[in-house]
C-alpha cells in the first residue's frame, strides 16, 4: 500500500510541475509583443532574474486541502503572476498617456486576445497561456471558412474566479458611467450574459487597436489607484474556495486504501482460505471504527470461535445463545458489514421494540457514513414499501417485527427478496411471544421459502428447546456461558440475605444480615428495607429496581428519596438541574411532580407513562451517571441496554402474574457493566410465602419456545394463507400444505396438535377465509378423478392484507367505512378520527364514564350528531356514570373507541400531551401511544381504501379539483361497484374540502397582505401620539 501512495504522490508532483509556469509563458509570446522602454527592461528583466531564482529553490509538494489552491503560477507569493500584473499595472499608471484610463486599459487589455500596435498586454493566465492557440485559430481561420458566433463565449477556458472579476470589474467601469446607462442597465429587462457585458471578443477581434480603449468611460481617481492585485487575489480566492471542492489527499488515499481492502475482503471471503484479512474478512478501517467508536479494542474469545466457525464461514443458518451482556450484537454487527461491504447485499436486522431500533440507529449510522452504507429505520411510522433500490449503496434495515415483515413481504411482491443477503433477529425466543411471534414466525418461514440465498442469524439469552428452532431454520447452533462481569444471584427474606447457590440442598445459603438503622416510622414506610439495599451502591454506582406495576414504580421512587439524606442532593447538582431544565423544554414548560422531587437525588422512574422524550433524556442521564437509581417495570430489561451495579426484584410478580424464569434471567441479566464493575449483583425480595415458589423457579430450566401460528388465529394463520395467496408464494391446497409443514408450528405439530391434523387445521383456516369473501377458490380439473384447488385473492382480502389489517376487524372496518362513505360528518373532523382510532387500542380501553359525560356534554351539535351515528347516545352515557342499570344492548367496543376518538380530538383541539393528560386523568405516555397507535392504524386504512382511490386515479380523477368537478353519473358508469348515493356523497365532500382550501388560502393571503401591528413606524407614530 506503501507504494500505491508513493505512486499517487508521484502523480500530483507531475501534474504540478507541468503547469506553465510564468516563464515559459513569457517565453511563449512573441518577442516583438512586448516593448517597453530601455529603463523599463532593465527594471524587469532585473526582478524576473530575482522571480526565477525563488522558483528554482521552491521544493515540490504535496497539495492537500489545506495548501495553496492555484498552485506555482497563482500564488500570492512575491514570484506570482499576480504580482506581475501589479508591476505592470503601476507601469501603465506611471505612463502619462494612460494615468487617466488606466482601470479602463486593463479591463481592454484582459478582454483581448492581442494588440494590434504590439503594446504592452496585461498578462492574465488566459491571455499568455492562449496567444499561441489565437494565433493557431488565425491561421486556421485563413484556409477553412468557419463563421464563429458573435455570441461565443470569449471566456470558456478562463477560471471561474477570473470570469467573475472581469463582470465585477465591468460593473464597477458601468457604475461610474453616465446616469442614462445607469437608467438604462435598471430597465433591461432581458439577462446579459458576460459576453453581452464585455465590449470585445478576443478571438473574433485579434487585432484591436489601443485607440479603441478611447470609447470606455473615464474613471474616478480612487479606482485609478485601486490595485488590480487586490481585485484578483479576493475574487480568486473567495470564487476557488465557494465554487471548487478541493479534496483532501489523504482522504482521497484513505478512500482508495478502503475501496482496495474491501476489494481484498471480498475475494478472501469468496475464496475457502483460512486467511480472515485484516479483521475477519474486513477492512481495517473496521477495527479502527470499533475502537474509535465503541472503545471495542479486542474480542472476546467465544466472539473470535463464533465469527471462525466453519458454518459461519459457509454461510449457514445460525442460532447462538448467551447471557445478557455477553457480547451477542458484536457478532451480528461484524457478519451484517461482511454482507453489506463484502458480498454487496442488503442486510435486515429484526429487534422487538421501537426504542431498541432507535437506539441501533444511533450507534450503526456513524459506521454508515464512513463505511458507504445507508442505514434505514422502519419503525413506528417510518419507512418506505417497498424500499428504495439502490445502485451502488446498499442498505442496512433495522426493522421492529411487524415493519420487518412489511418489509419481506414487498420485496417478495417486487421479485427482490433475493437482494436481501441477511436477515439478524435478535431476542429470538419472542417467536414464541403471542401475535407478535407469529408475525416473526411467518417473517422467517417467507424468506425460507423464497430465497435460499439469504442467511439467517438469530440470537437470544433465554432459548430452551433450541432443536425446535435449529430445525425450523436448518440452522447451526453455538452457545457459551460466558459473561464479562461475573454474576451473583442473592434472595432477600425478611432481615436476611441468601446467595443462590446451585449445590446447596435448597438451591440457597446464607450470606449476611442487613444492619441498617430503621426508624418506626421508616420500618412502616419500607417493609422490605428497600432503602438499606440501595442507599449500599448509590450515589457512586448505579441500581435499578423492578416493581410489578406502574403505579408502585412512582411510590417507591418518592418513598426511597424520603428517605434519604440531604448529602445526596450534593451529587452532580448542576447535572441534575439541567436534566429539569431539559424535561421542562420538552414538555412546554411541564414536569411531572414525582419527577421534580425524586431527580436532585439522583433518583427517577422509568414506564410506559413517559412520553418518548422524556424516557430519552431520562435515560441519558442515567447512561452518564447523573441519575443513579431507576425503579421501573419489566418492559426495561427487555428494552435498551441500561446495566447497573446491583438489581433489585422488589417482589417476584410482574402485575399479577408470578414471575417466569424467562422473565427472571432478564431483568438479573442487566446486573454489571463490561469495562466498569467488577461484579454485578441481583437481590429478588421474597415473602416467606413465597419461597418455595421461588426455590422451584431458580432452579428449574428455561421455558420452551412454542409457536402461536394457530393459536393467534386472526393475526397468525389466517393473515399467512391471505399473504400467501396475495403474494402468489402459494396458491394451491398442495403449496400450501407444503409451506405450513416448513414453519416452526409445522415442526411443533406432534406437540401442538392433539385433536386435529395439520391437513385439517389447513383447510379449516382456507375455508374460513372463503366465507368471509377474502379467498376465492377455484377448481381446476385434470383428469377424471384429479382436480386441484387453486385460490385467489378478492378485492377486500387484497385491501386487509395490503393494509395489514387484523382480519379480527376487517369486516368491521369495511362496514364503517361504507357507512362513512353514505353520510360523513365533515362539519367536524370528528368522525374521520373515529375512523383512523385503532380497534386493539379500544378493546382494552376502560374508560372513565363521569369524564366520557362531561366531554360528551361539550360537543358541539354537528359533533353530536357523529355520536349518534356511530351509535352512542348521550342517555347511554349518562346512565354509565350515574351507576344505572342498562337494559339496552350497546356494543362495548363501539363505546370504547369514540371515548378514545374524543381524546385524540381533543389533543388534535389543544395539542398539548399534559392538559389532555390531565383532562382524561390518563398516563401522558399512553397518550402519546395512543396517537402513535392512531397514525399508524390511519396509514393501515388509507392502504385498505387504495383499491377505490387507484380506481379513480385511473379513470382520470388524480386530484381533489378533478373529484370536485365530476358528474355523478360519469363516475357511476366509470368506476365498478359505486352506487349513485355514494358517488354523489364523493363529489360533494370533494367540493367541501376544495371550499374549505380555498378559504384557508384566502386567509393566508390577507394575512400576508395585512401591515404587521407591530411595525416599526406603526409602533412609532403611536408612541408620538402617546
Amino acid at each position: 500500500m506503501d507504494e500505491g501512495g508513493s505512486r499517487i504522490r508521484r502523480r500530483v508532483s507531475v501534474r504540478k510541475r507541468n503547469r506553465p509556469s510564468l516563464d515559459s509563458v513569457s517565453t511563449a509570446c512573441p518577442a516583438t509583443e512586448l516593448k517597453p522602454s530601455d529603463e523599463e527592461e532593465d527594471k524587469e528583466m532585473e526582478a524576473g532574474s530575482r522571480r526565477r531564482k525563488t522558483v528554482d529553490v521552491q521544493p515540490v509538494e504535496i497539495i492537500d486541502s489545506e495548501e495553496d489552491m492555484f498552485g506555482d503560477y497563482d500564488s500570492f507569493a512575491e514570484n506570482s503572476l499576480l504580482a506581475q500584473v501589479d508591476d505592470l499595472e503601476q507601469k501603465y499608471l506611471q505612463l502619462p498617456e494612460h494615468r487617466n484610463h488606466a482601470t479602463d486599459h486593463a479591463t481592454e487589455d484582459l478582454c483581448s486576445g492581442s494588440n494590434k500596435h504590439n503594446t504592452l498586454n496585461v498578462p492574465t493566465v488566459g491571455d499568455c497561456t492562449e496567444l499561441n492557440i489565437d494565433e493557431h485559430m488565425k491561421n486556421q481561420s485563413r484556409h477553412e471558412d468557419v463563421s464563429i458566433e458573435p455570441e461565443a463565449d470569449i471566456l470558456y477556458d478562463v477560471p471561474s474566479s477570473q470570469v467573475l472579476f472581469f463582470e465585477n470589474l465591468y460593473k464597477s467601469s458601468s457604475d461610474l458611467g453616465d446616469p442614462s446607462t445607469e437608467e438604462k442597465d435598471w430597465n433591461s429587462s432581458s439577462p446579459k450574459t458576460v459576453n453581452e457585458k464585455l465590449p470585445v471578443n478576443s478571438r473574433e477581434q485579434p487585432q484591436q487597436t489601443v485607440e479603441s480603449s478611447s470609447k470606455i468611460r473615464p474613471s474616478s481617481d480612487a479606482n485609478m489607484r485601486k490595485s488590480l492585485k487586490d481585485h484578483l487575489k479576493s475574487t480568486m480566492t473567495g470564487n476557488a474556495k465557494a465554487q471548487t471542492p478541493i479534496f483532501s489527499r489523504t482522504k482521497q488515499l484513505k478512500e482508495t486504501l478502503l475501496s482496495e481492502e474491501i476489494n481484498v475482503a471480498k475475494k478472501t471471503i469468496e475464496s475457502s482460505s483460512d486467511d480472515l484479512g485484516p479483521f475477519y474478512s474486513l477492512p481495517s478501517k473496521v477495527r479502527d471504527l470499533y475502537v474509535q467508536f465503541k472503545g471495542i479494542e479486542k474480542l472476546y474469545e467465544w466472539q473470535h470461535t463464533c465469527l471462525t466457525l466453519k458454518s459461519v464461514q459457509e454461510r449457514k443458518n445460525l442460532i447462538y445463545s448467551l447471557p445478557t451482556s455477553g457480547g451477542k450484537t458484536l457478532v451480528a454487527e461484524i457478519l451484517m458489514l461482511q454482507e453489506l461491504l463484502c458480498r454487496r447485499k442488503d442486510v435486515l436486522m429484526i429487534l422487538p421494540y421501537v426504542a431498541i431500533v432507535q437506539e441501533k440507529i444511533s450507534g450503526l449510522s456513524s459506521f454508515g457514513i464512513e463505511l458507504g452504507f445507508f442505514v434505514e429505520e422502519y419503525a413506528g411510522s417510518k419507512g418506505k414499501f417497498p424500499p428504495i433500490k439502490r445502485r451502488e449503496k446498499k442498505s442496512l434495515y433495522i426493522a421492529t417485527i411487524e415493519k420487518g415483515h412489511s418489509l419481506v413481504n414487498s420485496l417478495i411482491e417486487t421479485g427482490r427478496i433475493s437482494s436481501l443477503g441477511l436477515v439478524v433477529v435478535d431476542e429470538l425466543h419472542m417467536i414464541g411471544e403471542g401475535s407478535r411471534g407469529a408475525i416473526l414466525e411467518m417473517t422467517l418461514a417467507k424468506i425460507l421459502y423464497t430465497s435460499k440465498t439469504t442467511q439467517i442469524i438469530g440470537m437470544s439469552a433465554t432459548l430452551n428447546n433450541v432443536e425446535d428452532l435449529q430445525e425450523f431454520l436448518q440452522a447451526e447452533y453455538y452457545t457459551s456461558q460466558f459473561r464479562p462481569v461475573e454474576l451473583k444471584e442473592y434472595l432477600k427474606i425478611n432481615d436476611t440475605i441468601y446467595e443462590v447457590d446451585s449445590r446447596a440442598e435448597n438451591g440457597m445459603t446464607f450470606s449476611r444480615l442487613l444492619n441498617y438503622k430503621y426508624s418506626d416510622t421508616l420500618k412502616k414506610m419500607d417493609p422490605d428495607q428497600l432503602v438499606a439495599l440501595v442507599t449500599e451502591v448509590i450515589p457512586n454506582y448505579s441500581c435499578l429496581v423492578f416493581c410489578p406495576t406502574k403505579k408502585n414504580c412512582e411510590n417507591v421512587a418518592e418513598m426511597i428519596c424520603k428517605s434519604l439524606s440531604k448529602e445526596y442532593l450534593k451529587h452532580k447538582e448542576k447535572e441534575k438541574q439541567e436534566v429539569i431544565k431539559n424535561l421542562k423544554n420538552v414538555s412546554g414548560g411541564n414536569l411531572c411532580r414525582v419527577l421534580k422531587h425524586t431527580i436532585p437525588f439522583g433518583v427517577a422512574y422509568h414506564h410506559s407513562g413517559l412520553t418518548s422524550n422524556e424516557r430519552k433524556l431520562l435515560e441519558e442521564a442515567y447512561s452518564t451517571g447523573v441519575l443513579c437509581l431507576f425503579t421501573c417495570t419489566s418492559t426495561l430489561a427487555a428494552g435498551v441496554n441500561l446495566p447497573a451495579r446491583r438489581v433489585i426484584l422488589r417482589a417476584p410478580y410482574v402485575a399479577k402474574e408470578f414471575l417466569k424464569k424467562n422473565q427472571y434471567k432478564q431483568m438479573i441479566g442487566r446486573a454489571g457493566r463490561a469495562g466498569i464493575d467488577s461484579v454485578g449483583e441481583s437481590i429478588l425480595i421474597l415473602q416467606e410465602k413465597d419461597k418455595q415458589q421461588v426455590l422451584e423457579l431458580i432452579s428449574r430450566p428455561l421455558e420452551n419456545c412454542y409457536s402461536h401460528l394457530v393459536q393467534e388465529f386472526t393475526k397468525g394463520i389466517q393473515a399467512l394463507f391471505l399473504s400467501l395467496i396475495g403474494l402468489k408464494i402459494a396458491t394451491n391446497l398442495d403449496d400450501i400444505y407444503r409451506f405450513m409443514s416448513g414453519t416452526f408450528f409445522g415442526v411443533q405439530q406432534k406437540v401442538l396438535l392433539k385433536e386435529k391434523s395439520l391437513w385439517e387445521i389447513t383447510m379449516e383456516s382456507l375455508r374460513y377465509l372463503t366465507e368471509k369473501g377474502l379467498l376465492q377458490k377455484d377448481t381446476i380439473y385434470g383428469s377424471e378423478e384429479e382436480f386441484q384447488n387453486n385460490f385467489h385473492i378478492t378485492k377486500l382480502g387484497r385491501a386487509s392484507f395490503k393494509g395489514t389489517i387484523d382480519l379480527a376487524y376487517c369486516d368491521i372496518l369495511y362496514r364503517d367505512l361504507k357507512k362513512g362513505l353514505e353520510g360523513l360528518m365533515l362539519e367536524s373532523l370528528l368522525h374521520l378520527i373515529y375512523l383512523t382510532t385503532p380497534y386493539d387500542m379500544a378493546s382494552q380501553c376502560d374508560p372513565d364514564w363521569m369524564i366520557y359525560f362531561r366531554q360528551f356534554n361539550q360537543l358541539s351539535p354537528a359533533e353530536q350528531n357523529v355520536a349518534a351515528l356511530v351509535g352512542v347516545s348521550e342517555n347511554f352515557i349518562g346512565k354509565k356514570a350515574s351507576g344505572q342499570a342498562i337494559r339496552k344492548k350497546v356494543d362495548k367496543n363501539i363505546v370504547n373507541r369514540l371515548y378514545l376518538s374524543f381524546i385524540l380530538y381533543t389533543l388534535l383541539k389543544e395539542t398539548n400531551i399534559w392538559s389532555v393528560s390531565e383532562k382524561f386523568n390518563m398516563p401522558r405516555g399512553y397518550i402519546q401511544s395512543l396517537l402513535s397507535g392512531a397514525a399508524a392504524f390511519s396509514s393501515c386504512v388509507l392502504h385498505f381504501c387504495e383499491g377505490r382511490a387507484r380506481q379513480l386515479y385511473n379513470a382520470g380523477y388524480k386530484s381533489l379539483t378533478h373529484l370536485a368537478n365530476a358528474n355523478p353519473e360519469v363516475l357511476i358508469r366509470t368506476i365498478d361497484h359505486l352506487s349513485r348515493r355514494q358517488a354523489k356523497q364523493i363529489v360533494s365532500s370533494a367540493k367541501m374540502l376544495l371550499h374549505e382550501k380555498a378559504e384557508a388560502l384566502q386567509e393566508e393571503v390577507e394575512e400576508l397582505l395585512r401591515l404587521p401591528s407591530d411595525f416599526p413606524g406603526i409602533v412609532a407614530s403611536s408612541t408620538e401620539k402617546a
